[in-house]
């Protein structure tokens, strides 16, 4: 299979790089990687790859993206933090033109296997009002009440996917994923997630000899936090299985706002006074992956601690922030 064609959309990004990354490392020689971005602006650029700036909403480019390959990542979204998806539901719902497209090409160039990148925001609402939330199995989706605007274009997506799996034949496998970061993710300009925002208040309190950090919310709400490996690992497995319902993806470590705050304190060393926020986006109460029906299929879940990915992903954040302080380019 490294000799197969794969295609990579969102390879600009954060995922999608990283999985490129990955599949290269696995002497996988036939990468064709797909951004809307400039490829300048990639956060990870690799010369050996067939890099397309393709805007993957229309068909004709989502045709010229699946054209030969065997094998498709869907990664490609309009999607961000808790701020930019409260903020930008209708730019995120048009993502749906992105998977519309992309299925339609898989059928029609005979892609054997096909993933999509869900999200757990496509959970129902109404389980998810206690920050000692029940860890949420897949079924916990119907009767559907998921996030506005981001979520359900993930959750018709989903049913796109099964439908083309059903009437077409085409091996479509689904992963929900639960709030992955690491290394090469966004850290600043408004569509970071939770563990990088963090990671860059600690860092510039740190530098700027400052004594506060801003909190949305009132830091007790709850998430699981996937660290970048555990999530190329998952998406991988879960194309090659069996798996044709839509699964979880993701760590089952819960923890609060306040605790993962706690956390990057320790990594870098210092302690701050917590402003917080109240009216800012801040999402559900409480939101963790039941696993189960991952371990039962792949006999493997994720399992790298929150605080060893944090040490990895504030590392890197850090050499971003002093490359930008020095005037150099700087990831972001």
């Amino acid at each position: 299979m490294r000799d197969d064609l794969i295609l990579v959309t969102g390879a600009g990004g954060f995922i999608g790089g990283s999985l490129v990354a990955d599949l290269r490392r696995q002497g996988c020689k036939r990468i064709r990687a797909v951004d809307i971005k400039p490829f300048g602006e990639w956060y990870q650029k690799f010369e050996d790859a067939e890099n397309l700036v393709l805007d993957l909403e229309t068909r004709e480019n989502c045709l010229l993206a699946a054209r030969g390959a065997r094998r498709v990542y869907n990664l490609a979204a309009n999607m961000g933090g808790m701020g930019f998806i409260e903020n930008n539901k209708a730019l995120c719902m048009l993502s749906v033109l992105i998977n519309t497209h992309m299925l339609l090409a898989a059928r029609d160039c005979g892609v054997e296997r096909y993933f999509f990148s869900s999200s757990a925001c496509v959970y129902n609402a109404e389980k998810q009002k206690d920050p000692e939330v029940t860890s949420l199995k897949e079924e916990d989706a119907y009767p559907a009440l998921a996030e506005d605007g981001y979520g359900w274009e993930k959750l018709f997506s989903e049913r796109m996917c099964r439908h083309f799996r059903e009437d077409y034949g085409l091996a479509t496998r689904v992963a929900r994923f639960h709030n992955v970061y690491g290394p090469h993710g966004t850290w600043d300009g408004g569509r970071e997630k939770a563990p990088a925002a963090i990671c860059r208040k600690v860092i510039q309190a740190k530098v700027s000899g400052g004594k506060e950090i801003e909190i949305w919310g009132t830091g007790e709400r709850t998430r699981s936090f996937m660290y970048i490996d555990d999530c190329l690992k998952g998406t991988q497995m879960i194309l090659a299985s069996g798996l044709t319902e839509p699964v979880n993806l993701g760590s089952s470590e819960l923890v609060s706002v306040n605790r993962l705050v706690d956390l990057v304190e320790g990594i870098a060393g210092v302690k701050l006074k917590r402003v917080y926020l109240p009216g800012a986006p801040q999402g559900v109460a409480g939101r963790n992956s039941d696993n189960t029906r991952l371990r039962s299929h792949l006999g493997w879940e994720p399992s790298i601690p929150l605080r060893e990915g944090l040490e990895k992903t504030y590392s890197w954040i850090y050499d971003q922030y002093m490359k930008r302080q020095r005037g150099e380019r700087a990831l972001s």
